[in-house]
């Protein structure tokens, strides 16, 4: 039976691999949970129709059951009425309706097997949504603390390359310190060397200045 084979690959569905698969188990998993539910949805008619023929068979098989039965005790009561040709035609009749019965009652050995593994399958995914059902808010929970951590860890790095940044600064003006140290040094060695002799000259032919005769020419002006 194809249904069979196609929903127990079904039952037999790893929810946690599954998950594991998902881009964003938050955005997907009520996907998911919907998705489950219309296989239960299919299981559960099939499984009803799996039962109802289950009932049939047995419903036919008892009956032939039954009625072999009845022919066995018409059977006893015609040889006990002494009549042993009616007997015979009784036990003869048996004989026919339990062969034709032996095939209902492998129908309905068939239909009870393919109605309890239904049954489990839908039984199984009734299990598996439930326990997904349960698992969602933790799983999204899981899921946002994740995305966090995520953005967290993005501003580290930020902080990281900013930090970077500043030891980078650090290390130009230290260079642009050497630059300006080894400049200025450049020019110091470029600068003519000071002649002594020729600075004193200038000193002793300037001649010494009169400060009292500077005195009395400004309080001849100012008329004091």
């Amino acid at each position: 039976m194809s249904i069979l084979a196609r929903f127990n690959d079904i039952v037999k569905a790893n929810i946690n691999a599954v998950l594991d698969k998902m881009e964003d188990p938050s955005k997907m998993i009520d996907q998911y949970i919907i998705d489950m539910k219309e296989d239960l949805a299919e299981v559960k008619r099939e499984t009803a129709n799996v039962m109802a023929e289950e009932k049939r068979t047995k419903r036919l098989a008892d009956e032939n059951t039954e009625e072999v039965q009845k022919y066995i005790g018409l059977a006893k009561k015609a040889l006990m009425a002494g009549n042993e040709g009616d007997a015979k035609v009784f036990l003869e009749k048996k004989a026919s309706v339990e062969s034709a019965g032996a095939g209902l009652h492998t129908a309905y050995a068939a239909a009870h097997e393919n109605a309890v593994k239904m049954r489990q399958m839908h039984d199984k995914l009734t299990s598996d949504i439930a326990e997904l059902d349960a698992r969602r808010e933790a799983i999204k929970a899981k899921v946002s603390v994740a995305k966090t951590q995520e953005k967290i860890n993005k501003f580290t790095s930020g902080v990281d390359k900013v930090q970077g940044t500043i030891g980078a600064f650090d290390r130009m003006e230290e260079k642009a310190d050497k630059m300006l140290d080894r400049a200025n040094s450049m020019a110091e060695l470029n600068t003519e060397p000071v002649d002594e002799a020729r600075a004193l000259e200038e000193k002793y032919s300037s001649g010494n200045v009169d400060v009292d005769a500077e005195l009395a020419k400004l309080k001849s002006e100012l008329g004091l």
